[in-house]
């Protein structure tokens, strides 16, 4: 009887060399590809310290009252209001004001959610900006935003931002 003999096979070794590559490239593809979500703040310009030593004397009729309770609750001189309203106002406010020496007094209660907070400050800002981009547009004939830095440094001090922040206890 003639046997055969059985010649052992080997399994062959996969390459795995270019798996890397590709992991690699979809890491990538994905990490491009996907979005973030982007946090939230404040851009704000803190006036150097000899600016703030500087005492001044306002009228309480110079003075817009904002303030959010600790249910978020919106007050514009001690009326509930919405955020486009707190806008408006704060744009009436500001506009009907001949001198600088106006300010907006923010309070927030120490239990207040940022969320609320940011969406104040973001009807105070667009108010401010709306001002603005009012007064470029019947002065220079443009946005705010394409004015010349010189045209902006003008518009700026006819409006400056005039906000006192504080919390209540």
């Amino acid at each position: 009887m003639f046997r055969w003999k059985q010649k052992h096979r080997e399994v062959p070794e996969l390459n795995t060399t270019s798996t890397a590559d590709i992991s690699f490239m979809l890491l990538v593809f994905f990490l491009v590809t996907s979005s973030m979500d982007s946090d939230k703040g404040l851009g704000r310009t803190l006036s150097p310290v000899e600016e703030q030593q500087e005492q001044m004397d306002i009228n309480r009729s110079n003075v817009l009252q904002i303030r959010l309770d600790e249910n978020d609750v919106l007050y514009c001189d001690d009326k509930t209001v919405t955020l486009a309203q707190l806008q408006q106002q704060v744009e009436s406010f500001v506009a009907s004001r001949q001198t600088d020496r106006y300010i907006l007094a923010v309070q927030t209660d120490r239990k207040t959610s940022y969320d609320a907070y940011f969406e104040m400050q973001n009807a105070v800002v667009a108010a401010y900006r709306s001002l603005r981009d009012k007064m470029a547009r019947q002065k220079y004939g443009c946005a705010f935003s394409q004015c010349t830095e010189s045209q902006q440094e003008a518009i700026k001090q006819r409006y400056p931002q005039r906000i006192s922040e504080g919390i209540t206890e």
